[in-house]
């Protein structure tokens, strides 16, 4: 489920999985895969460089109106929209233990891009990492250094409600280790 964090210029933003079944996260309504959100950190990780950068993250932007009803869509009574329409094909599980994080929704990345095709074209956007200031620009939204590491270790953790079994994929174990071995002003800290 998303959560909301701080951001420094939109205040709180929800960020996060908004189903089980797909590594698909949500910044507002910027749609984006985890394991590429990972590979772009490990990128981040291994740049040495005291100076600020600017990466391009690929990121579909859902106008508010196509992005759908989360909640409707958890209780199947609103399967409108982008997030609906998922929901049509990974409901929300009955029982309440088997509301957990799969490692394997990677897997389903082809049917849920599909999807969001039919809603948006996807798009480039600029990820600015300021070592002046300690701040990262994801497109619109700006994060401190700490609002940054919170949504990093949102994603190591599985958000809510965690990795099914506490075990995290592959690409979020790989990531953890470059962030905790990084010299990265932004980076380095324990997940």
């Amino acid at each position: 489920m998303p959560l909301l964090f701080k951001s420094l210029n939109h205040g709180d933003v929800a960020f996060g999985f908004f189903n089980i079944e797909t590594d698909m996260i949500l910044l507002n309504n910027y749609f984006f895969f985890a394991c590429d959100i990972s590979d772009h950190i490990i990128e981040l990780a291994s740049n040495t460089s005291d100076e600020s950068c600017t990466m391009d993250w690929n990121v579909y932007i859902l106008e508010e109106n196509r992005i759908g009803n989360l909640m409707g869509a958890i209780t199947g009574v609103d399967l409108c929209g982008f997030i609906g329409e998922v929901y049509g094909h990974f409901p929300f599980p009955y029982k309440p233990e088997e509301f957990k994080q799969h490692t394997e929704g990677y897997a389903n990345r082809e049917l849920v891009e599909d999807i969001v095709k039919r809603y948006a074209s996807m798009t480039k956007i600029n990820v600015v990492t300021d070592l002046i200031d300690k701040t990262v620009k994801i497109g619109d939204y700006i994060f401190d250094k700490h609002g940054f590491q919170e949504l990093l270790t949102y994603l190591w953790v599985g958000g809510y409600p965690r990795w099914m079994d506490g075990i995290q994929p592959d690409y979020i174990i790989r990531m953890k280790e470059c962030v905790e071995n990084s010299t990265h002003p932004l980076l380095g800290f324990k997940l």
